[in-house]
């Protein structure tokens, strides 16, 4: 018997790739750079499974030219790059890897709270340009307290909570909203639930965002909702760039409204490097990296690589963004 024909649209580790050749006559985009759209549709109309990043646009036009697909596995955790609705329509399975980079991300989010409080890139900056002349030539670079300082959570699912866990350690005070009430995490981690999102960012010395962009998490924090930041606030986002609007942030950056950022997503990736935001000193940034450890990567790219086995074999995928197809027999 013949094994189903595959197409993965980014280089993985050898290991992902062997266990994927075993099931499957798989071809792979091998460049780093993402895999060209006209690509990933002629690949598509071959394949019974495809495995693609987040930022691959599989859209209707692909997944209707595919007579074969089965399944469409998500190499992480957002859908908006997949119309789900036509994928659906069509009876193929849709999957993702929610929960498999939590650990790596919160950590990321940690990392870049601590560096944007303590000013890390412009100190380093400061130090190599031969700056350090003596002890009180670094009086200008002082940061943010972290340790008793409020943290603000908005969304708090799987990473959200991992974030939650770190901040204790820093003997933070955490408030958090989110679209359900967490009553167990509430007791388990001390946390206070807000219900009201501008009630939270009035309060929050650090505000880290972890929510799924959807229609109504685009532009979640807009002009306004800087607004009632606090002046020395900072805001972390390692959710999704569209998540905050870009251009009401700097002028909140730029114009003394918060006092910085830390930004492991952009509204335009890889972000344009005339974009004023780029000059500024108050923010953090780091290029999408925040499941990027040898670990995570290989743990999300294996669950990735269960969904695409499942769907190869008509079985209901261990993660599954759209379950309705399994039961009304969508077509």
């Amino acid at each position: 018997m013949s094994k189903p024909r595959v197409y993965v649209s980014t280089p993985l580790q050898q290991e992902v790739l062997d266990a994927i050749s075993e099931v499957a006559e798989m071809d792979y985009w091998p460049e780093v750079s993402p895999v060209p759209p006209e690509i990933l549709m002629e690949a598509g109309a071959e394949a019974e499974g495809i495995m693609v990043q987040v930022f691959d646009k599989v859209g209707g036009a692909l997944l209707e030219s595919a007579p074969n697909l089965k399944v469409v596995s998500i190499i992480g955790s957002g859908t908006d790059s997949v119309d789900v609705a036509t994928a659906t329509r069509r009876g193929i399975a849709v999957g993702n890897t929610p929960g498999a980079a939590s650990k790596g991300t919160a950590d990321m989010a940690m990392a870049l709270l601590l560096a944007a409080a303590r000013r890390i890139p412009e100190v380093d900056r400061f130090l190599r340009d031969g700056k350090w002349v003596h002890d009180l030539a670094t009086m200008h670079l002082v940061g943010q307290e972290v340790h008793e300082s409020t943290l603000g959570i908005v969304g708090l699912g799987q990473i959200g909570t991992e974030v939650a866990r770190r901040a204790r350690g820093f003997d933070m005070k955490i408030l958090y909203h989110s679209r359900t009430r967490k009553h167990d995490l509430e007791e388990e981690l001390g946390l206070e639930w807000v219900d009201n999102l501008p009630a939270l960012l009035e309060r929050s010395d650090f505000v880290s965002l972890h929510v799924r962009l959807t229609a109504e998490t685009t532009h979640l924090i807009g002009a306004g909702e800087l607004g009632h930041m606090k002046r020395n606030a900072i805001l972390v986002n390692t959710s999704r760039g569209p998540v905050v609007d870009q251009k009401a942030l700097y002028q909140a950056l730029a114009g003394g409204g918060i006092l910085g950022a830390a930004l492991d997503v952009l509204e335009v990736e890889p972000v344009p490097m005339d974009d004023p935001i780029v000059a500024l000193d108050n923010v953090v940034f780091s290029p999408h990296l925040g499941t990027d450890t040898h670990g995570t990567r290989l743990k999300v790219a294996m669950t990735a690589a269960r969904n695409l086995f499942a769907g190869l074999r008509g079985e209901e995928l261990p993660l599954c963004v759209n379950p309705e197809i399994y039961s009304r027999g969508a077509s």
